[in-house]
């Protein structure tokens, strides 16, 4: 039972390695859920402790968690690879392949919203690529239900956005 929990945590490790990119809980599930490797509470659970043992680095919002492979979770899946079935390595690969334009895309554009000390709420829209900001722009409204409403729109609009800033600035 031991060795098939360290394998959804290789298994997500390995995920993580083959990608230039943090991936989202739901990204990660969508692979290891649909392929029926293990429940959704046994992948939060390998997620946790991860993250406790601090070879990956969650990065929590208001909507959605990404996950960023450590070095040292780096070192762990160059060391322990070879524990994954070349089975389960091709599906992995075929996923992350047939996805990756998507997959790259949701992670890269990022929204939060946090109280400021004028009690006004800051939202912060960003699309990163590469670890770069092609926009980081930050909004204050005075409610915490238009913060969340412009967090939330800024993931399917958020490319229509930043082409009409460069549109209309250049």
């Amino acid at each position: 039972m031991a060795e098939t929990f360290t394998l959804y945590k290789l298994i997500i490790l390995y995920m993580l390695n083959k990608v230039d990119f943090p991936l989202t809980t739901s990204q990660i599930s969508e692979f290891v859920l649909d392929k029926g490797y293990t429940t959704y509470f046994k992948l939060q659970e390998a997620l946790s402790e991860l993250a406790q043992s601090e070879l990956i680095r969650p990065e929590m919002t208001h909507n959605r968690t990404l996950y960023h492979l450590t070095e040292e979770g780096g070192e762990t899946i160059h060391y322990f690879s070879n524990k994954i079935s070349p089975a389960i390595r091709k599906d992995i690969d075929d996923f992350l392949r047939e996805k990756q334009y998507d997959l790259k895309e949701e992670s890269s554009v990022k929204a939060d919203y946090y109280l400021n000390t004028e009690r006004e709420y800051e939202v912060r829209c960003q699309i990163v690529e590469n670890g770069s900001s092609l926009i980081d722009l930050k909004l204050t409204v005075p409610t915490e239900k238009e913060a969340e409403t412009i967090a939330h729109h800024w993931n399917g609009k958020s490319q229509e956005i930043y082409a009409l800033l460069l549109s209309n600035l250049l």
